[in-house]
């Protein structure tokens, strides 16, 4: 499914327009990333956890070469699906 799926999906489930639909949408990933982005958890229950994680440096192998890497630090966006999701898929 993507973007445009669901908020086709949106509009017919919640009798909003399209246009409705994808303002809603737009709206929640927008608020999603500025918190993420300002180190801060998005706990939707049964749904999952949206956060920021640390990423400390460490030495890589260059698969061509073998030499090793420097890898910097770095902060990586992270996705946990809650019980509900998780049982909802199995």
């Amino acid at each position: 499914m993507n973007k445009q799926e669901l908020i086709r999906k949106i509009s017919e489930d919640t009798n909003l327009t399209q246009k409705q639909a994808s303002a809603a949408l737009d709206s929640v990933l927008d608020a999603i990333m500025d918190a993420v982005k300002n180190h801060e958890k998005v706990q939707l229950v049964g749904f999952g956890t949206f956060e920021a994680k640390q990423r400390n440096a460490r030495i890589g192998r260059n698969p061509k070469t073998k030499e090793p890497v420097e890898i910097p630090a770095s902060v990586a966006p992270v996705f946990k699906a809650g019980k509900v999701f998780k049982d909802a898929v199995k």
